[in-house]
């Protein structure tokens, strides 16, 4: 396992990360949910991202009792908030933010977040009461650093404008493949910004694994045949999309690697991608996506992976 610095931090996370939206506390069996943890381990990986509205505090309830016998200099914890909790309960207010990490801390059985990230910008709070609680419990030592999932441009710099305030370190789009917006505007500002993006869906929810055939039933263990957790794949499993994904098997096969490794080393080729978040149900999965860091494959490759995908579009 490789591992890269994150943004202006001093935090070090490896290259593959291990998430738990859909999954831990929620979609998958608690037994195979801890295997799937344990083997992160095994493999290197350091960096855990969650939030407190996966499952409603399920997921963060869950890697606080998988994780409590483990030192916790071993890992780096990242959460989230902004989601509803409650009818009463959501955005980034002062009194959000405060109540928030309490909780989140209490349930993952730490006294402090690596990095604690709003889910997305709060339109109904001004940046600087958000800005100035987020710097709050950094300094009262309940988060090391700070970052944001999902921002615009314009949203970036004005909380980077807030004088006085901690800097964010560490930004969380979607980005793969098959979508590739931030590249536009996002990821350039934040590089000048010393921020890092942690990527979520780098696998398109699993449709870059190459495991969904055009024209043929889902696998009955995927992502897709589940009830809790296939709603959010939906949008990816047009003909479209998955015949152009098919269409990059041969490139893969040419790199001596398997379709998702090639997926995941394509988003890592980006400079100022820290790390690729991976769900694992099965710990099988994270020995083979673990293996896409620190993969060397040719640029040219990727230039024709990128030409496949271009036309393939989610549906709306």
């Amino acid at each position: 396992m490789k591992y890269r610095k994150l943004g202006a931090s001093d935090l070090n996370v490896s290259e593959i990360s291990l998430g738990s939206w859909l999954t831990y506390g929620v979609g998958v069996e608690r037994d195979k949910a801890a295997a799937c943890v344990n083997r992160a381990f095994e493999l290197g990986i350091n960096f855990i991202d969650t939030a407190n509205v996966y499952g409603r505090g399920a997921a963060e309830t869950f890697l606080g009792e998988v994780l409590a016998g483990r030192p916790r200099n071993s890992y780096i914890m990242a959460t989230k908030l902004f989601f509803p909790m409650s009818a009463a309960d959501k955005g980034l207010s002062r009194a959000q933010i405060l109540k928030q990490v309490d909780a989140s801390l209490k349930r993952l059985r730490i006294d402090y977040l690596d990095l604690y990230q709003c889910h997305r910008y709060d339109t109904e709070t001004p940046i600087e009461e958000t800005m100035q609680a987020l710097s709050e419990i950094v300094r009262q030592g309940k988060a090391r650093y700070i970052g944001f999932s999902e921002w615009s441009p314009e949203q970036i710099t004005r909380a980077f404008a807030v004088a006085g305030t901690e800097h964010f370190v560490s930004s969380q789009p979607q980005y793969s493949l098959l979508w590739r917006r931030p590249e536009e505007k996002v990821i350039p500002l934040c590089a000048e910004k010393h921020v890092s993006q942690i990527v979520w869906s780098p696998l398109a929810q699993g449709v870059l694994s190459g495991k969904y055939l055009p024209g043929s039933t889902i696998p009955a263990e995927s992502r897709a045949a589940s009830d809790s957790m296939g709603s959010f794949i939906q949008s990816w499993l047009q003909p479209s999309v998955l015949e152009a994904v098919q269409k990059l098997r041969p490139l893969a096969q040419e790199a001596g690697c398997t379709l998702s490794q090639f997926s995941l080393a394509w988003v890592l080729r980006e400079p100022n991608v820290a790390s690729a978040i991976v769900g694992a149900s099965r710990p099988e999965q994270l020995d083979e996506n673990a293996k896409a860091s620190g993969l060397a494959i040719d640029a040219a490759l990727f230039k024709k992976a990128e030409a496949l995908v271009a036309g393939a579009q989610r549906a709306s």
